[in-house]
């Protein structure tokens, strides 16, 4: 049996470890929640590792296969290397360059979710320079209101994210007549990590609600809709996925009234998730360097910082003010601090902690979403952690994450 001890005996901290099991039950989990027919996009932005992303690929009796959400050639490449087809992608961002389009029209992407016209065009410019007739395009949406009070919200307020809904119908015409794109429906992300299941059902109600309006008033052609998501779980605490017992009979229930047709399948129907399917998955094992007192307080000093586990901390996203540690007994207090020079290097200050002392080995649960690669990797010049992906008694891979400088050749010098 696999053991976190006995993975940081072997591959040493900081280490992040994968358990591919809890992925795929997240996987199931979640097609389970949604209406029969739903297509999942797997946002790459939360784990790109390529052995995570190839479980949430590969469909089974128990739930549908995921498609990937990328946002960044690089996340193509990533999704490629998993086994996602190009075709199977959704490209997504408000700062698409020329060059990232022509690079992703011609390896095959022909879904683009586009945040404005010139956006669109943009995409419609790159197909048609690369010969591409079967480019499709979803326009998203930033409503003027949302429905349910959540954690970061993405719409109902000037964004650089979706076309806003009231100018919509007035757009439409010149939206439908962009050259080398068609445009076949719409992308309504408003929030992340909805909290409780009440909220996000009432969330994705709005986003039905605004999509059938817009068709009915604007002329959206909807053969596509994706709804966004929102779906929650925990991060660096302990805890377990949300379930959603409801949510299926309630998505239906709003679908016949608004969307009927979705019956007979002549629209495809999506949402998306990241943390729901990823977090629970992932466990940040970091090693006690030291332990100090300073004028009353105790500090635990780690071999992993905002570096490791950094909470896109430098997008102003920070950890929680309580990290999931494990031990017997939470009868210590101290903060929680990495290795580097700065005093931004902060894990969780004054939490509960077990007795720790130098050689001890703390678990940061629930980080397989926004772990290693939403952290500070580069700061301070660390290699970064190890990752090691496990699934029942086997291990599957074992990597890291290697950065370094590539020198560009500069006429005049000898580089």
């Amino acid at each position: 049996m696999i053991t976190h001890a006995a993975l940081a005996e072997r591959f040493g901290t900081p280490l992040y470890v994968y358990d591919l099991d809890k992925v795929i039950e997240g996987r199931r989990a979640l097609f389970a929640a949604l209406p029969e027919g739903f297509e999942l996009f797997y946002a790459f932005k939360a784990n790109p590792h390529p052995d995570l992303a190839r479980a949430l690929r590969e469909g089974d009796g128990e739930g549908g296969a995921c498609r990937a959400e990328i946002s960044s050639t690089g996340e193509l490449t990533a999704a490629l290397e998993a086994g996602f087809a190009a075709d199977e992608c959704l490209y997504t961002g408000p700062g698409k360059t020329d060059a990232e389009l022509d690079d992703a029209v011609t390896r095959g992407v022909r879904l683009f979710s586009v945040e404005s016209h010139t956006d669109l065009e943009h995409v419609g410019a790159a197909a048609l320079r690369h010969g591409a007739g079967d480019v499709r395009a979803l326009l998203r949406i930033n409503s003027a209101t949302g429905s349910a009070t959540t954690s970061i919200r993405m719409t109902g307020r000037p964004s650089q994210f979706g076309i806003d809904s009231e100018t919509l119908p007035a757009l439409m015409p010149e939206l439908l007549a962009v050259p080398g794109v068609r445009v076949v429906g719409a992308h309504l992300f408003t929030m992340s990590n909805a909290k409780n299941e009440d909220a996000l059902v009432e969330e994705l109600r709005h986003a039905v609600e605004l999509a059938a309006r817009l068709e009915r008033e604007a002329g959206l052609p909807i053969e596509l809709l994706d709804i966004g998501g929102g779906f929650s779980s925990p991060y660096a605490v302990p805890g377990t996925r949300a379930r959603y017992d409801k949510l299926r009979a309630e998505l239906e229930r709003i679908l016949d009234l608004h969307l009927p047709r979705w019956r007979d399948g002549s629209i495809t129907l999506a949402c998306e998730s990241g943390r729901y399917l990823a977090g629970e998955s992932g466990s940040l094992l970091t090693g006690v360097v030291n332990i100090k007192e300073s004028r009353g307080s105790r500090f635990v000093v780690l071999d992993a910082g905002i570096n490791a586990v950094g909470g896109l901390s430098g997008l102003g996203r920070l950890l929680p003010a309580a990290v999931g540690v494990a031990g017997d007994g939470l009868d210590e207090t101290g903060s929680l601090v990495g290795p580097l020079c700065t005093p931004g290097d902060l894990l969780g200050r004054d939490i509960a902690l077990p007795a720790l002392a130098p050689g001890d080995v703390v678990t940061v649960p629930n980080v397989g979403a926004y772990g290693v690669t939403a952290s500070l990797l580069a700061f301070l010049g660390r290699p970064a952690p190890t990752e090691v992906a496990f699934r029942g008694d086997r291990i599957v891979s074992v990597s890291r994450i290697d950065y370094r400088r590539v020198h560009e050749p500069v006429e005049g010098t000898d580089r």
